[in-house]
């Protein structure tokens, strides 16, 4: 069976979040749209707590921050709490000056619960005159370096003029048909999370972190998406979790083990589990050349950022606004140019590189976090984290020139974390550095 190619406009790959708000924005902006997803209600999404820019690009969906927590979708995010095993503690808040003329940033951001939110993203998504496709993509045909058509596991041929990969880090697709350069961040990851009922819940993100002595920093979330509901997620190298299984320990008491070292959550775990540990495994990467003639990839297809970041959701919004005007834009001419999309793909994988390595220098890793102490080391990644997210939502560097100038400002940034990354390292080696505790 074959779609007839005059039916949709743009062919999206994927029904998460850069899918279905890549979908809106198409659509609303007169394109016949087809969204196809294997999946129609995916389970577990996660990335519960957000950064400062991600309500205004939810805004932009139509579902403002203050409908969000008045329906039971969201909490406030306040702040967010580092606690270390040994007890130490910082609090990250954005200072009040900020909220002033000339700067006027948003100080409020919000937790939301990822399954409510993907329903009313849904729910606009349906009601944009979108279709819904449910069927699995497994092979792109390409034309040079164009895409010409997809099949699906059903046996449809899709035609179209437009295509977004919004498939996801796992599927990658079009990163996969392209041979598209990729670069990691670290090593593999597993998070193994559970929901907790509580009798309140506090308006912010706590992370508890394992991170005194030279090694590979371990962590612990935990996220207030309801009034009485917080989710609790372990985070740790994939090779660590494996030894520990290989040891004979369950899922389920590995993360039971994690909550107990740390005092402010061993009460959790006598409070009743809603569920078994749900688990997930992943690694950090971006891809290059994320752009084609008349294509583009979208979301965690294009990069997935590590989850302490509170940036995924931003990026997938990001993405998908950034990929719905460059076809917008471009609807009258047969390709999207060479350089527009060349743009699209440098902020792409300069944001991902940035977040990604910073997370990994001086959070993760010993050298930084251990010279200076992890309190402190908290304050170099999250002050310039959390600037550089509203200098791009204030600028906007859609254009050749602004472009430019991010990357060399976020190049910049990367190569001072390098050197100071090395001066540690060199100043203070380590004996024996071992993947976590």
């Amino acid at each position: 069976m074959q779609t007839d190619s005059g039916l949709f406009d743009v062919t999206v790959v994927g029904g998460g979040l850069a899918g279905t708000a890549a979908s809106i924005h198409l659509a609303r902006a007169g394109f016949k749209v087809l969204c196809i997803e294997a999946e129609v209600d995916p389970s577990n999404p996660v990335g519960e707590s957000l950064d400062w820019s991600a309500p205004a690009l939810l805004s932009e969906l139509g579902l403002p921050m203050e409908e969000l927590i008045q329906d039971g979708t969201a909490t406030y995010k306040r702040h967010v709490i580092l606690k270390l095993r040994g007890g130490a503690e910082q609090h990250y808040v954005p200072s009040d000056w900020l909220a002033k003329p000339p700067f006027n940033v948003e100080l409020a951001t919000i937790h939301v619960d990822r399954s409510r939110l993907s329903q009313s993203i849904r729910e606009i998504f349906l009601a944009s005159g979108a279709t819904l496709l449910a069927d699995k993509v497994v092979r792109v045909v390409r034309d040079g370096d164009r895409v010409s058509s997809l099949h699906t596991e059903k046996g449809t041929e899709i035609l179209s003029r437009w295509y977004i990969d919004a498939s996801g880090s796992n599927a990658s697709l079009f990163p996969r048909a392209f041979n598209l350069p990729s670069y990691d961040f670290g090593p593999p990851k597993v998070a193994i999370w559970d929901y907790f009922t509580v009798p309140e819940s506090i308006e912010g993100t706590t992370l508890y972190a394992d991170c005194e002595g030279p090694f590979y920093m371990s962590w612990v979330w935990q996220i207030p998406i309801h009034s009485n509901t917080v989710s609790v997620g372990y985070v740790a190298a994939g090779e660590s979790v494996k030894e520990k299984r290989r040891q004979g320990q369950t899922v389920q008491k590995i993360y039971d083990g994690q909550l107990e070292s740390f005092s402010g959550l061993r009460d959790l775990l006598k409070s009743h589990h809603v569920s078994a540990p749900r688990t997930t495994s992943f690694s950090c990467r971006a891809h290059g050349r994320v752009a084609g003639p008349n294509w583009l990839v979208v979301g965690e297809s294009a990069a997935l950022v590590d989850p302490m970041t509170s940036n995924g959701v931003t990026a997938a919004l990001r993405h998908a606004v950034e990929a719905a005007r460059l076809f917008t834009r471009y609807r009258n001419r047969k390709w999207l140019p060479w350089l527009p999309r060349t743009m699209y793909c440098r902020r792409v994988l300069d944001m991902a590189n940035f977040f990604n390595s910073g997370i990994e220098r001086v959070i993760y890793d010993w050298p930084i976090r251990n010279r200076i102490g992890a309190l402190v080391a908290g304050d170099v990644y999250t002050i310039p984290a959390w600037s550089i997210n509203n200098i791009y939502s204030r600028i906007q560097p859609n254009g050749v020139v602004y472009t430019l100038l991010f990357s060399l400002f976020l190049a910049t940034l990367r190569v001072a974390m390098n050197l100071l990354y090395w001066f540690c390292k060199r100043s203070h080696p380590a004996a024996a550095v071992c993947a976590t505790s």
